[in-house]
């Protein structure tokens, strides 16, 4: 009998003009953490979705439990014991936690009707083996990120599974909520249950996982004990080459010019943005910290446009401006990268091409009334090269790249209308080392062509390593201001949980 759950032997997975998997492998053990990682498109998701029948595989085999199996579609998988819990979590949020646990196989009673109370009594003990405490006829709508991921554990236990996927659980979740989740899967490895761990984040890594498997470029580059890795190892392996440090040398250079002004920016919502007042200078990174719920995001918004104010003003280039909406911004040369890039970033069912125009559109309709497809096509493969997005071709569907591409495209959408202010929302997140340090490059860049950039970071050593003065925000107000050279992660912090 072998140790393994579930071994995959040289998956093969080929797309029109790409090898997506070559002859790649992974071998689960019941009862550790597998970490699998590698950059954005190195065959991660595509491996998975193999697994689970989403994709036929073009060769290769799958045993899982001692048998070789090909699961026609993810139901077998799921019926069979193997659970996925998704980066973007997709729950009913007007059900209950237990209609969403059970459904699609709700208890019966004798004559067929659902047995709410079996499904709701069944429900409560699953919440209390994730430790989650709260009534099982809770709406998911009045649930933090950090709960949904508890109630989708909890769904896969309900479902007997012997092997739980898990993609970037925590990059949506603070870190005491993430610390909350390790706990779960301890739990859950104490039941013999093997976890699959996708992240990005190293440290996390490092502190949970008991294997890890390194894809890069569809390949397999192996497999270690993790006690045997560290962060240098891992980078090394999952990009082929040794980064020089984790952040490019800034090359841009400050004017006293001051681009941007906000005074006094109050929401309606009082429990939002209140009074809050800064200035961006020409060629400035601007970075933006604070805990989750701070405000950054919604401040940030309203200057774009997105959300209303009831009091403060912007100035562009010391005079006044209205920007009520997005359209507004964009005419002002303001642009914004949004943090959910599925949700209102990308347009999943377009080209890449069509990505990139759509924001700039304006400047390729000729004297004729006609689009001109040509001029957009070549900025489109200029940003494909300069940017490195992985495609088989620019008509490629977005929704079809890695998550770092959508990023990079993203990108490229701005880029091409030129904006003199970009704001950038959560620009890594979710995405590889070696992209990321692609898109530092790419900010580092602007700023040195004398654009301006606003970036909101989450991540402290991105903030310190890329921003070039830090506001740091608490419960909608700012509540410091630093020099990015002078400070340190603890003075941020300080800042950040200074409640007024």
């Amino acid at each position: 009998m072998s140790e393994y759950i579930l071994q995959m032997k040289d998956i093969d997975k080929i797309f029109p003009g790409v090898v997506a998997l070559d002859k790649v492998k992974l071998d689960l053990t019941p009862g550790k953490v597998h970490a699998l990682m590698g950059e954005n498109g190195a065959g991660k998701s595509t491996l998975m979705k193999t697994l689970f029948g989403i994709y036929k595989r073009d060769g290769g085999t799958i045993i899982y439990q001692g048998e070789e199996v090909d699961f026609a579609n993810a139901k077998a998988g799921i019926d069979a014991g193997i659970s996925m819990i998704h980066q973007e979590l997709h729950p009913i949020r007007k059900m209950s936690i237990g209609e969403n646990i059970f459904l699609g196989r709700y208890p019966r009673t004798k004559v067929g009707l659902i047995d709410h109370d079996k499904m709701y009594e069944d429900t409560q003990r699953l919440l209390e083996e994730v430790g989650l405490d709260m009534d099982a006829r809770t709406k998911l709508d009045k649930l933090t990120v950090s709960q949904m991921q508890s109630v989708e554990i909890a769904k896969a236990i309900s479902q007997d599974s012997k092997i739980i996927i898990m993609d970037e659980p925590t990059s949506s979740i603070t870190e005491s909520e993430a610390n909350v989740l390790f706990g779960i899967i301890e739990k859950l490895t104490a039941k013999n249950i093997a976890i699959v761990y996708i992240s990005h984040k190293m440290d996390e890594i490092l502190r949970i996982s008991d294997e890890v498997t390194i894809l890069r470029d569809g390949q397999y580059v192996g497999t270690w004990d993790a006690s045997d890795l560290t962060t240098e190892k891992i980078i090394q392996n999952m990009v082929g080459r040794k980064l020089e440090g984790m952040f490019p040398e800034k090359t841009n250079i400050i004017s006293d010019e001051v681009v941007l002004e906000v005074e006094g920016m109050t929401s309606p919502n009082p429990l939002s943005f209140k009074n809050a007042s800064f200035k961006l200078r020409k060629g400035e990174i601007l970075g933006f910290g604070g805990l989750v719920g701070a405000q950054r995001t919604e401040l940030l918004e309203a200057v774009y446009g997105m959300r209303s104010k009831v009091s403060g003003q912007v100035k562009l280039n010391g005079e006044e401006i209205t920007v009520s909406r997005p359209k507004e911004a964009i005419n002002q040369g303001i642009a914004l990268v949004t943090e959910d890039r599925r949700r209102n970033g990308i347009f999943g069912v377009l080209s890449i091409e069509d990505n990139v125009a759509i924001a700039s559109i304006d400047q390729f309709i000729g004297k004729t009334g006609l689009v001109d497809h040509k001029a957009i096509g070549k900025i489109v493969e200029e940003n494909i090269e300069l940017l490195d997005i992985r495609t088989p071709s620019s008509k490629t569907k977005i929704r079809s790249l890695s998550g770092g591409n959508q990023q990079k495209v993203i990108l490229s959408r701005w880029l091409a209308n030129s904006p003199d202010i970009l704001i950038l929302d959560e620009p890594t997140r979710g995405i590889d080392v070696g992209a990321k340090f692609q898109i530092y490059e790419i900010i580092n860049d602007l700023a040195a062509a004398g654009k301006s950039i606003i970036m909101i970071s989450s991540e402290l050593p991105e903030l310190l390593g890329v921003s070039d003065r830090i506001i740091v925000m608490c419960e909608g107000r700012i509540s410091g201001e630093v020099d990015a050279k002078a400070t340190n992660q603890e003075e941020i912090m300080d800042l950040a949980t200074r409640f007024m």
